[in-house]
């Protein structure tokens, strides 16, 4: 709103129609914010060339072996689903317990559950990143992402051990919440787990929902899909469009010091209520992130620079003159 107001004192006038859309429930799942404003701007028949919303941020200190500054936009989003787990057994006092509880079907349903993780894969954006920044990283890694074809098990094999990298190549599925007995000497007729997760694309609700009752193998463990906003993951934006092209150029302008570089958004974002809509959706905030910067997010002491604050009113307004002229 700022470099829109500059912009306006400017007398700038934009050759094509710019649509600011500011949805209030993204962190509930937008179905009256940006969902709703979709709908109403595809019942006009309106079509997007691009939408642009928060996702990614500029990367400081944070990618192993790369110094420089690393803008990274954000050309597709992991979809969600959560699963609920429920066993069922013999109930009674707890001095007469059955030989499996239904807490101890439960357990061992999860324990499978993690350890038949979803399959690797390096999917179109993770794969474009590290192309974008190979040129960057140690001897090592650039041998191994040129060599894909050869060294992909050894360079997915590093990938997933850190858990931040890990997300970016395959499905992931965290058990959150856990019920069961209510007191310490009855054995519980049954135990539920809540289980959430973050969906690859190439994977779907469908085939996640089919590979977790593979890995619980267990009749007696009803897996079943809740919540009322599971999501697919997002299709792929396009990095040859002239969309992107000014979108990585404003980077470049405003923050010179920056390597960009696309990439996977591995939470959720209002961009997947305009896939619909638009040719193509970007994910990226023009925030600088430090590692320490990390723990903030949604916790104590969130914050941005002055000086950066500065530079996020100036990449809007430079976003606006490249973008707003066919």
């Amino acid at each position: 709103m700022e470099a829109v107001e500059y912009l306006l004192a400017e007398g700038f006038r934009p050759d094509r129609t710019v649509y600011l859309a500011f949805g209030h429930d993204e962190e509930v799942g937008g179905a009256m914010g940006a969902a709703f404003i979709a709908a109403k701007l595809g019942a006009r028949g309106v079509r997007l060339e691009f939408t642009l919303d928060e996702g990614l941020v500029i990367a400081e200190g944070i990618l192993p072996g790369i110094a420089a500054p690393v803008a990274l936009i954000g050309l597709a989003e992991k979809g969600k689903v959560t699963l609920e787990l429920t066993a069922s057994g013999a109930c009674g006092h707890s001095s007469t317990p059955p030989p499996h509880s239904a807490v101890g079907k439960l357990g061992r349903a999860l324990f499978r559950l993690e350890e038949s993780p979803m399959p690797r894969a390096l999917t179109g954006p993770v794969a474009a990143m590290f192309a974008a920044l190979a040129h960057r990283l140690p001897f090592a890694s650039r041998l191994a992402i040129a060599n894909r074809w050869l060294l992909m098990p050894m360079l997915l094999s590093r990938l997933e051990r850190a858990p931040a990298t890990n997300a970016l190549i395959r499905t992931t599925i965290a058990p959150t919440m856990i019920r069961g007995g209510i007191k310490d000497n009855q054995v519980p007729c049954s135990a539920l787990a809540v289980v959430d997760v973050r969906i690859l694309p190439g994977d779907s609700v469908e085939s996640v929902i089919r590979h977790v009752r593979r890995a619980v193998a267990d009749d007696e463990v009803v897996v079943r899909m809740t919540g009322s906003d599971p999501s697919e993951p997002s299709p792929i934006s396009n990095i040859g469009s002239p969309s992107y092209a000014s979108l990585r150029r404003t980077v470049q302008e405003v923050f010179p010091d920056v390597v960009v570089a696309p990439s996977l958004v591995i939470g959720r974002t209002d961009s997947r209520n305009y896939a619909a809509i638009s040719d193509n959706s970007y994910r990226f905030l023009p925030v600088r992130l430090a590692k320490a910067d990390l723990g903030r997010i949604h916790g104590t002491d969130e914050r941005v620079s002055s000086a950066n604050y500065t530079e996020v009113i100036r990449f809007y307004i430079q976003l606006l003159r490249n973008s707003a002229r066919p």
